[in-house]
């Protein structure tokens, strides 16, 4: 029963977009609608596929954002020499078929049950799954304490950002490339000193999940682990060099 089940949800199945968003001037939503999910953490990712007139297949991942329970939902940002992002957010439209497969992955996920402080650190796009685990926090009604921290290019490059100020956690953004008017939060890359000020305390046994580029991952999980941080309490994933997964 087992094995079936995970060759179902494996297994390619068409779904049909429900609404788009745009997030920011490069970054859409796409909720869509599958008959057959079987459901999904939050954390998890699924796997998309287009295929073109000509037979060529290309394939790429990308984070779930909604929590559990909720209809399916992708934040995509669009890479300018991308073989899938420009359609995804420019060209798909409500009513539009894609085909998909999942949920996938098992380790960088979080529930309820898991406990806290929740610390999530994202990178740019990174903070898609994150949010999927706010998300989820805020649907259950519940009170671990979680904080992220967001680093951005800019704040118009803030995905999500509506939500998360209204959310009941706390979050910290640090622009990188460049700050508004009367800007007070932080303004540079995500380093140890960063790190420091705005991490739980190693000795509250915090679960941690990273979300980025692979550099930025690396430089932040690698911190926390100088700061004390159990390795086995830091979760990360990676996206590629083109900042996708």
């Amino acid at each position: 029963m087992a094995r079936a089940a995970v060759r179902g949800r494996l297994s390619w199945q068409i779904a049909t977009v429900e609404a788009v968003a745009d997030e920011t001037p490069r970054v859409r939503t796409l909720v869509l609608d599958v008959p057959d999910w079987a459901g999904h953490r939050a954390g998890q990712h699924l796997d998309v596929r287009l295929t073109a007139e000509d037979g060529y297949r290309a394939e790429r991942s990308y984070s779930i954002g909604s929590p559990p329970g909720e209809p399916v939902a992708i934040t995509v940002e669009r890479l300018d020499d991308g073989e899938v992002s420009p359609y995804l957010t420019e060209e798909l439209r409500t009513g539009d078929a894609l085909e998909l497969r999942g949920p996938i992955g098992g380790y960088f996920v979080w529930g309820p049950e898991d406990g806290g402080p929740l610390l999530l650190v994202a990178g740019g796009s990174g903070v898609v799954p994150l949010m999927a685990m706010l998300r989820h926090r805020h649907a259950a009604g519940i009170d671990v304490p979680a904080r992220l921290l967001y680093s951005s290019r800019t704040l118009e490059d803030v995905i999500y950002r509506a939500e998360l100020d209204a959310l009941d956690a706390e979050v910290v953004y640090t622009l990188t490339r460049e700050q508004p008017p009367g800007w007070t939060g932080y303004a540079r890359r995500v380093d140890a000193e960063l790190l420091a000020e705005v991490a739980w305390p190693a000795e509250q046994d915090p679960r941690v999940f990273v979300c980025g580029p692979t550099p930025f991952v690396e430089t932040v999980a690698g911190t926390l682990v100088e700061l004390g941080y159990p390795p086995q309490r830091v979760k990360t994933e990676r996206f590629g060099a083109t900042g996708g997964r």
